[in-house]
């Protein structure tokens, strides 16, 4: 099939722009939007670009996102690339599993998977995360024999032990070795990433519009719910 030039350079500005910020919104690249979402030719040559740059390119209300794919590396974060921002500087994989348990369990406080959005609550402390992951992490080891983690893929002794092993901080300490400044780099992470709002002085969350729309209508259908709550083991009646 033959493209016009003009088509084939509007794709390529729409794609360019989608590199450099991660979204494209109507309110502030109207033109580039208007041209995606009304022509059909169009869309199909931006997301065949992001299909050869191993994402997808996805419209959740009046913006667009490029969301790499999982094992996207040059577009998304590696495993040792986050393991570096997100953990102390001689974490193991034990650190990074937990700082990833982390934020599932925030998603989780944040959105239950159920009816037309999924949001539950609008903001969280940080003291009630802490708490809320520290009771996961033992929930998870009482319910589940180590032969039973193992088969998972959930070693939750392991997590629990890499999170019992930070020190405790009344003062707020950032150092990535107390639990205060492990939860504190993950926030300041995720607030980056344009994923929530990080009100330090408050010591209070938010989630942005962008994790919302990302969560009704790509996440949190029913069964990558019900995954994500048998991964922290949650049962259905709570």
């Amino acid at each position: 099939m033959a493209y016009e030039l003009d088509t084939i350079r509007t794709s390529q500005e729409i794609f360019y722009y989608l590199l450099e910020n991660h979204e494209l919104r109507e309110d502030e690249e109207a033109l580039l939007y208007k041209a995606y979402t009304e022509q059909e030719v169009i869309q199909n040559l931006v997301k065949s670009q992001g299909e050869i740059a191993d994402s997808s390119i996805e419209r959740y209300g009046n913006v667009i996102y490029l969301i790499p794919h999982e094992e996207n590396n040059f577009l998304g974060f590696s495993k040792v690339q986050l393991k570096s921002v997100l953990c102390k500087s001689t974490g193991t994989d034990k650190d990074y599993y937990l700082s990833q348990f982390v934020i599932l369990t925030l998603l989780v406080e944040f959105f239950d998977g159920q009816g037309s959005s999924s949001k539950a609550r609008e903001y969280i402390r940080v003291g009630e995360l802490q708490n809320c992951i520290s009771q996961r992490l033992k929930e998870g080891v009482s319910n589940m024999a180590e032969e039973e983690e193992e088969s998972h893929g959930i070693a939750f002794s392991n997590m629990l032990e890499a999170y019992e092993a930070l020190r405790s901080d009344e003062k707020g300490s950032r150092a990535k070795t107390t639990k205060e400044g492990f939860l504190h780099h993950i926030l300041i992470f995720l607030q980056k990433q344009k994923l929530i709002e990080y009100v330090e002085q408050d010591e209070m969350i938010k989630t942005t519009k962008k994790l919302d729309n990302f969560m009704d209508w790509n996440l949190l259908n029913q069964n990558n719910y019900k995954r994500v709550l048998r991964v922290l083991g949650v049962t259905e009646h709570e």
